[in-house]
């Protein structure tokens, strides 16, 4: 673990909740359910139990899904926007009132607004910024090797700047990020050309083949190096992250993702960093879950990112 990490050190501070009730981005309908699934599931009380104060600012709104076809290789692009920019100034206020904002997805198009208004914050503040994408899918894809036009598969890309010019230039400068401070985290689902463009960009991806072979804790050490005093560190948290045995209610289900044990120890070795400042909670799909599962799933896990551990041993 590395000297500058403070374990355990997650500052009291006040939580802000910013519901973006949308599916806007995604091919399957229901991650709109996704926000009062987490409330359902204690996602309020959740934060209360580890000290932080909670100021829900209930859901944003935004236009309806219209659930029409692709046009020029983009589903909804107009809509798409208009919720990002809603998700976009909702987290920047939170950020400026110094809240650590979490978004309640909602599809990962909203990722884009939501980093975007974290990489201008600290562009800003003149801090550093470090993205932990956690996803099984590498949401690369652009509107001319997209198979399916939805914009839920092309958030990384547009942060990266290449996309749509309203989603690309959001966050006042292209592109929002670079893509050295990203670590993408679960991956299993690329499609071709989509992983020839991640290899082209030279994104850090630590897929399902990796953390099979050297471990969740190896490839968690990799992804943290590097954090210090001066880091925002934001955590894009897609659900489908999680194997569907623990998590079904998602729209993209991929087998052979993370186990709890290999989800709760990644999240806790975010935690251990103190450098949480920011997380997006998305793809929660209530209308293909069972009771409520999977959201109580997520949200025992970002318990997890917020200081409760597992650990008995002392630290050394």
């Amino acid at each position: 673990m590395s000297a500058s990490f403070v374990p355990g050190a997650t500052p009291a501070r006040t939580v802000r909740l910013i519901g973006a009730p949308t599916d806007i981005g995604a091919g399957a309908r229901g991650a709109s359910m996704g926000p009062e699934a987490l409330r359902v599931a204690g996602i309020a009380e959740m934060f209360t139990r580890r000290g932080l104060t909670v100021h829900d600012t209930g859901n944003l709104h935004g236009p309806n899904n219209p659930c029409l076809p692709p046009q020029g290789g983009y589903r909804h692009l107009d809509e798409v926007v208009a919720w990002n920019q809603a998700v976009h100034d909702a987290v920047h206020t939170a950020l400026a009132a110094g809240e650590l904002p979490v978004l309640l997805g909602g599809d990962h198009s909203l990722g884009i607004g939501s980093i975007s208004a974290v990489a201008r914050h600290c562009r800003a503040t003149g801090r550093a910024l470090r993205v932990l994408w956690l996803d099984a899918h590498a949401d690369f894809n652009t509107h001319d090797i997209t198979p399916s036009g939805n914009l839920h598969g092309m958030p990384v890309a547009c942060l990266c700047g290449d996309g749509p010019s309203a989603l690309v230039s959001m966050a006042g400068h292209v592109p929002a990020i670079a893509a050295s401070s990203l670590r993408q985290i679960g991956i299993r689902s690329v499609d071709e050309g989509e992983r020839h463009r991640v290899r082209e960009a030279g994104l850090e991806v630590y897929d399902m083949r990796y953390i099979d072979e050297v471990g969740m804790r190896a490839a968690m050490d990799k992804a943290l190096a590097g954090l210090d005093d001066h880091t925002h560190l934001h955590v894009s948290f897609d659900v489908d992250f999680l194997d569907p045995e623990i998590a079904p209610g998602v729209g993209t289900t991929v087998p052979g993702g993370p186990t709890y044990r290999e989800a709760q120890l990644c999240m806790e070795m975010i935690a251990d960093t103190g450098r949480v400042a920011s997380l997006d909670i998305v793809e929660l799909n209530p209308a293909l879950d069972v009771r409520n599962r999977t959201a109580q799933v997520a949200v025992e896990l970002v318990e997890s990112l917020f200081g409760k551990s597992t650990l008995m041993r002392d630290r050394g």
